[in-house]
């Protein structure tokens, strides 16, 4: 409700309609308006707001869409995980505004589908991930990209796609980089899972290939023969 309230009070309209108002009080408080200066003054204001609403864009009382990527580290990692997607992938999406450029809305989405394969290797893999491994991919989807996402759509499009920033690179281009980063590293963790389960499927290989090779064949008991009758 605060919020709602505070958006509504730093808006441009409502700035339109105080000044408007505020100049009919200021008529009334020098004698020119007398008796009708409050309902003027009132008329005044939604004229004011009007106006104001018309020429700069009227109050949002809503948050922003892109501030729902909040999500809480709780329960069984993966679980937490899969809402963090479901939700940077709805949004995405969505794309409120058209604020996210063709090419990165892309990006974001193949960077969750990785995600989420990584989320099912896991869940049939042999291997572990070692607790830093499993604290990297635990907040790549639930902090770092939602993170990054929302930093990012909080700028306004227009800047964020021509305006330098650094080293000649604009937001979205270092936006990009973050995603290629992020994307690498769940590769490689990906890759880490995966060879260590070639590596036990390698071990359990070998296992069979002692128990049952071909020396271990020939000495395992024949079946009893019987002589005529």
């Amino acid at each position: 409700m605060f919020d709602k309230l505070g958006r509504l009070l730093a808006s441009p309209a409502n700035w339109c309609g105080l000044a408007i108002a505020t100049a009919v009080l200021v008529l009334k408080a020098v004698g020119l308006l007398g008796t009708i200066g409050l309902p003027v003054a009132l008329l005044g204001y939604v004229a004011g707001f009007a106006a104001g609403g018309l020429w700069m864009g009227f109050p949002k009382l809503g948050a922003p869409a892109w501030d729902a990527l909040d999500f809480k580290d709780e329960g069984d990692a993966r679980q937490a995980m899969g809402r963090a997607l479901g939700g940077v992938r709805a949004l995405v999406q969505y794309n409120p505004e058209k604020r996210l450029p063709a090419s990165l809305q892309s990006q974001v989405l193949a960077l969750c589908s990785d995600l989420d394969a990584l989320l099912a290797q896991w869940e049939r893999s042999q291997g572990v991930l070692s607790l830093q491994e499993n604290f990297h991919a635990r907040h790549i989807a639930i902090s770092y990209l939602p993170d990054a996402l929302n930093t990012f759509l909080s700028i306004p499009p227009q800047y964020a796609n021509t305006r330098a920033i650094d080293n000649g690179r604009t937001a979205a281009d270092l936006f990009r980089a973050t995603l290629d980063e992020l994307g690498g590293k769940v590769k490689q963790l990906a890759d880490d899972l995966a060879s260590q389960d070639a590596h036990a499927f390698l071990a359990h290989s070998r296992f069979l290939h002692d128990k049952f090779g071909t020396g271990n064949l020939i000495d395992a008991p024949k079946e009893p023969t019987h002589g005529p009758s």
